[in-house]
């Protein structure tokens, strides 16, 4: 019996069984989550990344329990980065040989933290073989062409766009237009044939530009001064609140933009505090992703 039949007979006709395991799938998230508050040049990267895999998986034409669950397996797929030492995950300079070689530890050392959860099986392939290319020349197994799973083939498209799209220590994002193109030089080689081909039609489509330097739905990435696009925001910030730089920890103060009700930052020249710079979860996200989610897979 698969994993996902396994908890609705655990969960049918109990309500506080569902509950328990919509505790579960939302536990897995903010771990995620702080997981990824690590690297301040990820802002968002999880949840975008869920956004694409979600939008591809649909317009692939997937059944609805298969794109839930590449959403949530695209959310998780980083969680190993945690084993990841903060001075080559924030390196600002070209990795080493011996500094890549621990960062392709990431996918089975995310698996392994994941094994022994009851909903770990959601997001296997996604955490283990989305660095895994049609050509066999990814991480960390070499698997080749169909032996790679669907979720681990679209998961590996979006994370990669959206790396390409980001902002980095040692970069600015690339238009998406170069983005794509280069996923079409790529195509067969590190990136699946008829997905790739499709994930460039949809962005060629503007359908990816809603998503793209966003950490929300409708929330751009705000940007410091010194650092880029990398400043995200909760739906709850208003006027008058103050937000900081992951990277340089400069702060900032919210106010409204040419009257439109738009929010702006302008900077202080303060830095913030310890307690100002620790990572908050952004419920709301993790929220909605569950409800999305949750009565699909769980249901």
């Amino acid at each position: 019996m698969s994993l996902l039949n396994d908890i609705k007979k655990l969960i049918q006709g109990s309500t506080s069984n569902y509950q328990h395991h919509e505790d579960l799938l939302t536990s897995l998230l903010v771990m995620a989550w702080m997981v990824e508050a690590r690297d301040a040049y990820t802002g968002g990267h999880l949840w975008r990344v869920s956004q694409f895999a979600q939008l591809l998986a649909t317009r692939a034409g997937l059944p609805s329990k298969d794109v839930a669950r590449i959403t949530i397996g695209a959310f998780l797929h980083d969680l190993g980065k945690v084993s990841v030492p903060d001075h080559i995950l924030g390196k600002k300079d070209r990795l080493t040989d011996e500094e890549y070689a621990v960062i392709k530890t990431h996918p089975e050392i995310g698996w392994r933290m994941l094994a022994g959860h009851p909903l770990a099986q959601l997001a296997e392939q996604s955490i283990r073989a989305h660095h895994e290319t049609p050509n066999g020349q990814g991480y960390p197994r070499g698997l080749s062409g169909d032996e790679i799973a669907i979720d681990a083939r679209i998961v590996g498209i979006c994370d990669a766009f959206d790396a390409m799209t980001s902002t980095r220590p040692y970069r600015s994002g690339m238009p998406t237009s170069k983005a794509l193109g280069i996923i079409r030089e790529n195509l067969g080689s590190q990136f699946d044939p008829a997905l790739g081909k499709l994930f460039i039609h949809m962005g060629e489509a503007g359908e990816l530009n809603h998503i793209v330097g966003h950490s929300d739905a409708g929330i751009p990435l705000l940007s410091c001064l010194m650092c880029g696009p990398v400043i995200t925001r909760p739906r709850s910030l208003s006027v008058g609140m103050h937000v900081y730089c992951p990277s340089c920890t400069g702060e900032y103060e919210t106010q409204t933009e040419g009257g439109k009700g738009l929010l702006r930052i302008t900077p202080t020249d303060k830095k913030g505090r310890p307690e100002d710079l620790t990572p908050q979860v952004d419920h709301d996200v993790i929220r909605d992703m569950v409800r999305a989610t949750a009565r699909t897979l769980l249901g």
